[in-house]
């Protein structure tokens, strides 16, 4: 009798208690590269993006197609632990666009030498 009760206390214990919520956040970018400017180029600039990245714990890293019908686009994989630790990193960086001479400013100025205009940016939590 008691080992039913020990195990029917362990089962109601975990469907009872909430699942631990884990929700990273994902910063999808599509990109396309500046003829000229070459993938390991791109990656020098985000390698100087996640050392600019890891004070607001958000890293990025790019996935480049083998098979798509896009084989020109790569994807920005931008992660961080959650919704609001991304809106900390974007803040920081929005606003330091203000000031030309902030590493920001000056990582975005070579992104934009680097890559075609933005189109599609999407986020997600994952779980």
């Amino acid at each position: 009798m008691l080992k039913k009760l020990v195990v029917l206390t362990a089962v109601l214990t975990v469907l009872l208690t909430p699942m631990a919520a884990r929700a990273d956040h994902l910063d999808v970018i599509y990109i396309e590269l500046q003829e000229g400017c070459s993938l390991p180029e791109y990656l020098a600039i985000i390698g100087d993006f996640n050392k600019w990245g890891t004070d607001y714990g958000y890293q990025a890293e790019l996935a480049v197609p083998l098979q798509s019908d896009e084989l020109g686009t790569m994807v920005w994989i931008g992660r961080s632990k959650n919704a609001e630790a991304f809106g900390r990193a974007w803040d920081a960086w929005r606003d330091a666009q203000m000031d030309s001479s902030s590493v920001p400013a000056q990582l975005q100025a070579r992104f934009d030498q680097c890559q075609e205009p933005l189109t599609v940016r999407k986020g997600y939590d994952t779980y």
